[in-house]
């Protein structure tokens, strides 16, 4: 996301939530008031989301001052002030919601994340997000997996060629799947990778006979199917294993010996970390 998408974002999301004006703060604050506020975190987990936060502050009111305590991958503690904001009160409380909800979300997909990589430590497997966000929030998204620890799969369609079971259906079959896919990069004269998905070992079979891929994606296999495979592949592609994999298995598929696990729940089943924002 370019900075002017990012503030075509923020732009967006404050004109959704303000509207033709904050009228909780106009009837009742003098408009030209000035206080201070600060965020207080009221849980565990793992900071997201500062950098988002100073800029939608500025977006709303440049002439806001921010002093900030804690950074992007903290980890954060019940009590811990992450930073003071203070100026015009209208200003503070028109951003207020919007920080928050962008704060909150993102710290609580940090915390989710970096959960899933320490069960991976001391293995050489990487953790990865997958396309399940939210709709208009996805680089928020994304960018909080990687301050948790994570990588990123591929931010959309555009930036890598994913043939999934529907593909390959579609398409008539494994290998006139990846040949057009691969007559299409060079028509199109596009540099992006291609990855496959396998359903089961005869497919990986088939798939290392036609090649010309990058990476193999293991749908929803077994742990003995999963080393099998590995062991087939020997270091040729990528390997990564996909598909219902939780935080109680996750290790057990590291141990197969892939390169990496894609995990949908990084983002899409997520609690929102607890924090406020009060005036001083």
């Amino acid at each position: 996301m370019t900075d002017q998408h990012l503030k075509d974002f923020i732009q967006n999301a404050i004109q959704e939530d303000i509207g033709d004006g904050d009228h909780s703060s106009l009837s009742c604050i003098p408009e030209t008031a000035t206080g201070k506020a600060q965020l207080l975190i009221k849980q565990d987990g793992i900071l997201a989301g500062m950098e988002i936060a100073k800029k939608v502050f500025n977006l709303i009111d440049s002439t806001l001052s921010f002093e900030q305590f804690l950074f992007d991958g903290n980890e954060i503690h019940k009590g811990d002030r992450a930073f003071i904001v203070e100026g015009k009160v209208h200003s503070i409380l028109q951003a207020e919601r919007l920080v928050l909800n962008i704060m909150q979300r993102m710290s609580g997909i940090a915390t989710n994340t970096k959960a899933y990589v320490d069960k991976l430590i001391g293995t050489n497997t990487k953790v990865l997000d997958t396309r399940k966000t939210t709709p208009g929030m996805r680089y928020l998204e994304k960018l909080a997996v990687k301050i948790g620890g994570g990588e990123n799969h591929r931010m959309g369609l555009y930036d890598m060629i994913m043939l999934k079971d529907n593909h390959i259906d579609f398409a008539g079959g494994i290998e006139p799947a990846i040949t057009k896919a691969n007559e299409y990069l060079k028509k199109h004269k596009k540099n992006i990778h291609i990855e496959i998905e396998a359903r089961n070992l005869n497919e990986v079979k088939e798939i290392l006979r036609v090649g010309s891929i990058n990476r193999i994606m293991l749908d929803n296999f077994t742990y003995d199917d999963t080393r099998e495979a590995v062991q087939l592949i020997n270091g040729k592609y990528e390997t990564e294993s996909s598909g219902g994999i939780t935080l109680d298995t996750i290790r057990n598929y590291a141990v197969c010996g892939v390169d990496y696990i894609s995990v949908g729940a990084l983002t899409h089943q997520i609690k929102s970390l607890d924090m406020s924002l009060k005036a001083i």
